[in-house]
């Protein structure tokens, strides 16, 4: 079990709480961080970037000038690549940039991330995110007390509408439910500020292997009844 300390909102150490190693106490990885980042980062495109080809560009339909005679090079079309306002060759069209990376390696990464802010210290457990009135003021005042001025994720058992109100003006500070955390943020913030439940939650939800439910022909109920099977032999 892995022990973190337990503060208040003033920033003072009030207790500890143990939390499961396989979530809290996991071994770095960096490939796979890495490519589960790249993953997430990619998905985020639109990859709607688009460009005009020669054949899509108007005019250019007759020649510009004579094949011969003018001492110049020879040109077929105004809207050749070469030419000012002409196509582009080999230019971004729409794609996807869409990677499906596996539900386990999602996971894993997740909780090595996790780990890593816990071993350098960048971690703070808070017994809860009520504050004394939901203004910007008091948010930054929490923050400063926590020692976490820049680069914070706020996370949450769940959607706490007064903690998002109060943070949404603070530079650099970003709010997230537990489940809705991931890898991209986690990594970029500087500290990390969970709640209590949210770290009961995140023990719920990552903690064991994921092992998918193999289904054998044995355990699959026919779908006609054994009157109907006895009607069909005769």
């Amino acid at each position: 079990m892995v022990k973190l300390e337990l503060r208040n909102l003033a920033g003072a150490v009030i207790s500890s709480v143990e939390v499961r190693d396989d979530v809290f106490g996991a071994p770095m990885n960096e490939a796979l961080v890495h490519q589960v980042m790249v993953g997430q980062l990619a998905n985020r495109r639109q990859g709607t970037a688009k460009v005009k080809t020669r054949a899509e560009v108007s005019g250019g339909g007759a020649k510009p000038r004579p094949q011969k005679g003018s001492g110049r090079a020879r040109q077929g079309s105004i809207r050749s690549p070469q030419w000012k306002g002409g196509g582009v060759v080999f230019g971004p069209a729409p794609r996807s940039y869409n990677q499906r990376t596996p539900r386990r390696m999602r996971r894993e990464s997740l909780r090595i991330a996790l780990s890593d802010k816990v071993r350098a210290g960048q971690l703070l457990v808070v017994e809860n995110l009520e504050l004394e009135e939901t203004k910007t003021r008091e948010m930054a005042r929490v923050l400063k007390a926590l020692n976490a001025v820049s680069s914070v994720l706020l996370v949450g058992d769940g959607a706490e509408p007064e903690v998002i109100r109060a943070a949404r003006n603070l530079p650099r500070v970003k709010t997230l439910p537990t489940d809705l955390l991931n890898t991209v943020d986690l990594v970029n913030a500087r500290k990390v500020i969970m709640t209590l439940e949210a770290v009961y939650k995140a023990e719920q939800l990552w903690g064991g292997e994921f092992v998918r439910k193999k289904v054998s022909a044995v355990d699959v109920t026919p779908d006609v009844e054994p009157d109907e099977e006895e009607a069909a032999d005769d």
